[in-house]
């Protein structure tokens, strides 16, 4: 494998390559900006349609919170009052013992590179950006202002779209010098479209090219992890550099993720924060909580895999941003590892899942 020079060992931060020790607390899955508004879902009830218009209050959190992809600014991580919100959501992150975050916008979904060097310039925490493509949220809004991303890749050879992935880590992202420092995360529908084929076999040649890490988005279908990771496999890429995220809305069960791990990639339950059995888009799954979250990396840990767990909040709306009235970046450090201790995980499984195991998939090979 050809890995670079430049950035083998080292962790790559929207401010440049750091050493894996100072990678430090990691959050593998947040985001920081984002455009989510082709996730809306119309409000049928009249009664409640107004609130799909109104600015978020205490007033309508409670509704905002069980139907959080029907009030449009909540969809919004961009404008006028989401920098501050973030920046200080980040800032009480790093008081609370918080280093990193991995930040997975990509192309489809209002990735803005700049906005996260700043972010971290002014709040401390080492940011790496992501690369890669939201294909399904493309797929489903055709009339979508980014659907050139589309048309282009269509049009374009896995060798090319690799290509593109590189040159976002090793040149720069957006027209600007910033720099990714992951692939992913990389969104991909079910069924799978011929278009998200060529894209997981492109990223796993660049993968290649870099040694770089990876992390995929599936949608909440079981069958979904297991046919992105088999095409991904046949064409080289490498597993143990791979994150399968939000796998908390897919396996609900101890052996699911036994049996998934076979494949030797990390396990992600992403979710932490989100308490309420509602999911608008699927209304087959009920959405487990933070104890049931907690649970399950009790036990998939107690059958051999603290080496292989991660965990984050996928923070994507405003409602779950502190001055939104949400839990923010810090509630894994604040309230989850509390529980997780008192429920018997001890303290060096912990440090694995949100130091030691972020640290070793980021750092290129």
């Amino acid at each position: 494998m050809a890995s670079s020079g430049s950035l083998s060992g080292k962790i790559l931060t929207v401010t440049g390559p750091i050493s894996p020790d100072q990678l430090g607390t990691t959050h593998t899955h947040e985001h920081a900006v984002m455009d989510y508004e082709f996730m809306y879902i119309d409000v049928e009830k009249e009664a409640v349609r107004q609130i799909e218009r109104e600015p978020m209050t205490l007033q309508n959190h409670g509704w905002v919170k069980q139907h959080p992809y029907s009030n449009r600014q909540n969809l919004q991580l961009y404008g006028n009052d989401w920098y501050s919100a973030v920046e200080e959501d980040l800032k009480f992150f790093k008081k609370n013992g918080g280093n990193s975050i991995v930040e997975c916008t990509t192309m489809g979904i209002g990735r803005n590179i700049k906005k996260l060097k700043e972010l971290s310039e002014s709040s401390g925490i080492n940011i790496i950006s992501g690369t890669g493509f939201y294909l399904p949220g493309i797929l489903i809004t055709p009339d979508r202002p980014n659907k050139e991303i589309l048309s282009s890749l269509n049009q374009k050879s896995e060798e090319e779209i690799s290509a593109m992935l590189v040159s976002d880590i090793m040149e720069g992202a957006d027209g600007t010098d910033v720099r990714c420092g992951v692939i992913g995360e990389v969104a991909i529908s079910h069924p799978m479209t011929e278009v998200e084929k060529t894209v997981i076999k492109a990223v796993a040649s660049a993968q290649n090219q870099l040694g770089c890490p990876v992390i995929f988005h599936p949608e909440d279908f079981r069958q979904c992890p297991f046919d992105i990771m088999r095409i991904f496999q046949e064409a080289g890429g490498l597993c143990e550099k791979t994150v399968m995220s939000h796998l908390d809305y897919i396996f609900f069960k101890p052996e699911d993720y036994l049996e998934f791990a076979e494949f030797g990639t990390y396990l992600e339950l992403d979710f932490f924060g989100i308490e309420t059995s509602n999911w608008d888009y699927t209304s087959g799954i009920d959405f487990i909580n933070d104890a049931q979250r907690i649970q399950l990396v009790k036990k998939i840990t107690e059958e051999g895999l603290s080496d292989r767990v991660v965990i984050a909040h996928d923070v994507h709306t405003r409602h779950r941003l502190m001055k939104f009235g949400g839990h923010g970046y810090s509630h894994i450090l604040l309230n989850v590892v509390p529980k997780m201790l008192k429920r018997g995980i001890f303290q060096e499984t912990i440090d694995k899942i949100l130091t030691d195991n972020p640290k070793r998939w980021l750092t290129f090979k």
